[in-house]
């Protein structure tokens, strides 16, 4: 029995669903609206922190909206059919 063949279609499959994912969550709003929408959240935040106080993860909570922004600006350069880049 073949074991890779069907750990490389469970990946297959993995990679679908999310793609699904991403699909119906890009279907109403565009990737570039979702960018601007993120700096919108992250600047509620950062301007929030005045009256929550001090937020020892504010690093970890910039580079995570960081790397959703690239999320998203890598979507949109695929659905424009630019090469992603890594």
């Amino acid at each position: 029995m073949n074991t890779k063949t069907h750990i490389h279609e469970s990946a297959d499959s993995t990679l679908l669903a999310y793609g699904k994912e991403v699909r119906e969550l890009l279907s109403n709003i565009p990737a570039e609206s979702w960018s601007a929408e993120i700096w919108t959240m992250f600047g509620g935040y950062i301007i929030a922190l005045k009256d929550l106080g001090h937020a020892p993860n504010l690093s970890n909570t910039y580079f995570s909206f960081k790397e959703l922004l690239e999320f998203f600006e890598k979507v949109e350069r695929i659905r424009r059919g630019d090469s992603p880049r890594p």
